[in-house]
């Protein structure tokens, strides 16, 4: 009967992140946090610890394959979602402060979380020390993307030269830690990472024109009749490209994700395509994926220098961005208020942190001590940046009505078009049958 205890999983995941998103919006925080709050209570980290503790048996739920390819699923509908809400011609115009900004946020990070190791470990390898900087420079673009969906600020300068710095982001931190590797000893291809990067861009390029010109065609000849096919499609083409893109071209799956919501977001049923996806990310992946971060979470026992080190690290990864981000977008004559937001939404760290952090243990050049500071590190970026983002944009709405309420709009629109395309028909037939009669 084991085999169908992922239902009782799924269904205490989904009533607990209600539960806790309820709470934390009535405590006026992002319900994203009690998103996270429920996968952590639920979790080996808090339920499994309390119940080893006193009752000698960790009961709680655990991680599982099913749970982290649902939470794999929902990340990529979170940047496709993303992709479809973004203004392309606002995104790129925020494209050379997103470059700065993604410069700046991950030279600084490097440098300061180097310097910390040789703080602590004076005479630590280089390599070492700048494996776990580059720890630092990676950015976990998701939960500040369903943060800004969240408060209707997506679309503000500062919400696309977040998406536009973390996007480049990804491609720093991959050459980044291509040219580390390199370093430790391991063959590595710098102009073929480089040759990757350019042929993905051709391949979103030519994916979107194929993909433009059938919709056109399919928009003129179909009309308003069958609109529940065109979700289907653009799903598949996210999928396609999130493959691609990872399997491919060695790029994060969430970036063709990303990029296959950008060519939907210019095809004629861009916006019917997007109200349907509010629904499927809200009943099911949203809160899997959310949740499997906390239930992933194991605290480690630490001697008092790894918990120094761990505090250090914090007060860096979170410093390093707010410092590095903010310090780019003030070059790139933003004021100060936004270079705070931008800053801010660029601390939260995630999987690809945690994946450069893999590699060091790998390759033998960090410490498996280490890794305990490294995922204290990442969760505690992970809860306080909505939290702070939250404080950060307070004031500021991207539109008049939040994306939900578009969205909604857009669906009740082709709903009526579809009544009147009915009723057309309708007329249309009884007139013919009077004609014959």
């Amino acid at each position: 009967m084991e085999q169908y205890n992922y239902l009782l999983s799924l269904c205490v995941i989904l009533m607990s992140t209600k539960i806790f998103s309820i709470i934390s919006r009535r405590a006026q925080l992002p319900q994203v946090v009690g998103a996270l709050a429920a996968g952590l209570f639920f979790g080996p980290a808090v339920l499994g610890a309390l119940t080893q503790s006193f009752f000698g048996i960790k009961f709680c739920l655990m991680p599982s394959p099913l749970l982290s390819r649902l939470a794999e699923l929902g990340v990529i509908v979170i940047m496709f979602t993303a992709g479809m809400e973004t203004n392309i011609q606002d995104l790129r115009a925020s494209g050379k402060a997103g470059f700065v900004v993604a410069l700046t946020g991950v030279l600084v990070p490097l440098g300061m979380g180097a310097g910390l190791m040789y703080l602590f470990e004076p005479g630590v390898a280089m390599t070492s020390a700048i494996f776990v900087g580059a720890v630092l420079t990676a950015t976990s673009v998701s939960i500040t993307v369903e943060t800004l969906k969240e408060l209707g600020c997506m679309s503000t300068k500062s919400g696309n030269t977040i998406l536009a710095a973390a996007l480049i982001d990804d491609i720093l931190g991959l050459i980044c830690l291509t040219v580390i590797t390199g370093m430790a000893g391991e063959k590595v291809n710098l102009t073929l990472v480089f040759m990757k990067i350019l042929g993905f861009v051709g391949f979103v390029v030519i994916m979107g024109l194929i993909f433009y010109s059938f919709m056109t065609w399919s928009d003129r000849s179909q009309g308003s009749k069958n609109l529940r096919r065109y979700p289907v499609m653009g799903f598949a083409l996210c999928l396609f490209m999130a493959w691609a893109a990872e399997t491919v071209f060695g790029i994060a799956d969430i970036i063709g994700a990303f990029a296959a919501g950008m060519i939907i977001a210019l095809s004629p049923k861009g916006n019917y395509i997007a109200s349907k996806f509010d629904t499927i990310a809200y009943l099911l992946l949203t809160p899997v994926f959310f949740a499997n971060i906390g239930l992933e979470v194991t605290i480690p026992s630490m001697s008092l220098n790894l918990l120094l080190f761990t505090l250090a690290l914090v007060v860096v990864s979170v410093i390093s961005k707010l410092g590095g981000c903010g310090l780019g977008a003030k070059l790139c004559g933003l004021n100060m208020h936004q270079s705070y937001q931008i800053g801010m939404g660029m601390v939260c760290r995630g999987e690809v942190a945690l994946i450069v952090a893999d590699k060091g243990l790998e390759m033998n050049v960090i410490n498996e001590s280490y890794m305990g500071p490294i995922i204290i590190m990442i969760i505690i970026c992970t809860i306080i940046t909505p939290i702070f983002l939250k404080d950060a944009f307070k004031g500021d709405k991207s539109k008049e009505y939040g994306i939900s309420d578009q969205f909604a709009l857009s669906d009740k629109l082709d709903e009526v078009t579809e009544s009147m395309l009915d009723a057309e028909t309708s007329i249309y037939t009884l007139l013919k049958s009077r004609s014959h009669e």
